[in-house]
């Protein structure tokens, strides 16, 4: 285990925040008509309904603007966390993002006060959030180019050392410190050829601060512990309120990336909860399973036997780029960031 050192002055804010009020619950939306394959055209309609009804079926009221107020307030700057790093083949959906904004205001929250934010400004540039987004609402990066450090707070970060690299601090995007009040989060179902998936804990946690690529290195990678401790430092903690798993589309092979649809598949899909780790362990299935359909090796298979050198793994895949660390999921909920047990998730399930 590497040794962390975590700086924050932030405290938790009590009864907020991962893994939030419906630990180890999970609403899970399916849509078999919500995207046409063949050519991935969205259907912004079914979208809609499908941000209602899970929205609904997560908190047990009847209308969408009760279950949106329970999490948001007029009052709140609201932060929704995308995830671009597959971009533009795979990214969280630019329908949903939009539904999301558009019921962010049907319960008070001021356009200027919506930020959908992400760390690299070209991967952003190539989804154009801004067309889907209500007028007044901004489009935030951590990185306007590459190795950008002023959008960090210098005073939030996580510090180790994993294998005698220079910089040793991971520094938290200043959006989130010192201005949002609430996010929702908003990861792709993908595969990860380090983390072995990347969903609510990865997108919040290496999608949130800066250098964070350098916990892999030769086939190791250090994303079985480093994932969790970063999702559990304050202010994130207490402030990502909600999640919202596009599993419209996704990638079985080859993540966090997506340059060819080779090996992309339409899961067809939303879950809705508040509880990271819970979504992310059925997140695991949904790979999984697909991956045994196309007679590809586990995710689970976690051993140095599966890793070859070259470029061979992003057409292979029976071959490992790293010893994948799915791991880090059941890290995570030993800090306490959400249910693990499969046998202890209770699934509500809505067919569309």
């Amino acid at each position: 285990m590497p040794k962390y050192r975590v700086v924050s002055t932030y405290k938790p804010i009590a009864g907020q925040g991962m893994p939030g009020p419906y630990r180890g619950q999970v609403a899970r939306v399916f849509a078999p008509r919500i995207i046409e394959e063949s050519s991935e055209k969205v259907d912004a309609a079914l979208v809609r309904e499908a941000v209602a009804r899970g929205m609904c079926s997560l908190t047990g009221d009847r209308d969408a603007r009760d279950a949106w107020a329970r999490f948001i307030t007029p009052a709140d700057v609201v932060g929704i966390k995308v995830n671009a790093s597959g971009a533009p083949g795979i990214c969280s959906n630019r329908e949903l993002v939009g539904e999301i904004a558009r019921s962010l205001t049907t319960v008070g929250v001021a356009p200027s006060n919506i930020v959908c934010f992400e760390r690299f400004r070209s991967q952003l540039n190539t989804v154009r959030y801004e067309e889907v987004l209500p007028k007044g609402a901004t489009v935030d990066a951590a990185e306007e180019r590459r190795a950008q450090n002023d959008h960090y707070d210098p005073d939030v970060y996580v510090e180790v050392d994993f294998f005698g690299e220079d910089d040793t601090r991971s520094n938290m995007q200043k959006v989130v410190s010192r201005r949002l009040t609430k996010i929702i989060n908003v990861p792709n179902m993908k595969d990860h050829g380090a983390a072995g998936v990347t969903g609510c804990l990865k997108n919040i946690a290496y999608g949130g601060f800066s250098n964070v690529a350098r916990s892999h290195s030769g086939a190791k990678t250090n994303t079985y512990s480093f994932v969790g401790t970063l999702a559990a430092v304050e202010p994130i903690r207490s402030r990502t309120v909600l999640a919202i798993m596009d599993g419209i589309k996704g990638v079985w092979h080859g993540g966090p990336f997506s340059p060819s649809r080779k090996f992309r598949f339409y899961p067809k899909q939303l879950m809705f909860g508040t509880d990271p780790v819970a979504m992310d362990r059925l997140l695991i299935d949904v790979i999984d399973e697909k991956r045994k359909a196309e007679h590809a090796i586990s995710v689970w298979e976690c051993t140095i036997k599966t890793v070859e050198p070259g470029q061979g793994y992003s057409d292979n895949p029976n071959i490992n780029r790293f010893v994948r660390e799915p791991g880090h999921i059941q890290f995570a909920a030993g800090l306490g960031l959400g249910e693990y047990d499969v046998n202890k998730i209770r699934v509500r399930r809505v067919d569309l």
